[in-house]
């Protein structure tokens, strides 16, 4: 008897998904995510909520179940706004379906209606080529904090722009203040 395989569909991610998402991203990065130099770059920043996607699907009782998510981030690339890719997180037992490329695709393509000319992230080569990521020449932009030059990639948004990306990765606005314990100032 063959079980019948849902189809997942990408949406626009909702305030009410933020916990699953959360989970989602602990299941699949652990407790040491929060370390990592690209986390700095999003503490008080929010995603850019137009290009924050989640991929549903639903159980046997017709509960919707979150499988994937991705956010988007405002950064300042040399000073311009640019976008940064992460994370991309999909259920462990749903990987190799296409749900995390699906998911990048909606938000490259919502970006592209938008005021930057790219986005970085730090990752996988092989995975992210298949979506137009390539790898940055080492030293073109710099990270706060240790990051492996050969896996600095960027896409560009507009034709060509991704030759202009160069110089210090910085937050974009905060939005927020927040201490160090994550809990909102003053």
């Amino acid at each position: 008897m063959n079980a019948a395989v849902s189809q997942w569909q990408i949406r626009l991610e909702a305030p009410g998904d933020a916990a699953a998402v959360e989970a989602l991203n602990a299941e699949g990065f652990g407790p040491g995510r929060c370390a990592k130099s690209v986390y700095r770059l999003r503490e008080g920043v929010a995603p850019v909520s137009a290009l924050s996607f989640v991929a549903v699907d639903f159980d046997v009782s017709g509960r919707e179940v979150l499988r994937g998510s991705v956010r988007f981030w405002p950064i300042r690339v040399g000073g311009h706004e640019e976008l940064l890719l992460g994370p991309l997180a999909v259920q462990s037992a749903q990987r190799g379906r296409g749900i995390g490329i699906a998911l990048m695709q909606a938000g490259i393509a919502a970006a592209q209606a938008g005021p930057w000319r790219g986005i970085l992230l730090i990752g996988d080569e092989p995975y992210y080529t298949k979506v137009g990521f390539s790898r940055l020449l080492p030293g073109r932009v710099r990270f706060p904090g240790p990051v492996d030059q050969n896996r600095i990639l960027g896409l560009s948004l507009k034709a060509g722009e991704l030759l202009n990306l160069s110089g210090e990765v910085r937050r974009g606005a905060i939005d927020d203040p927040v201490c160090a314990s994550g809990a909102g100032v003053g």
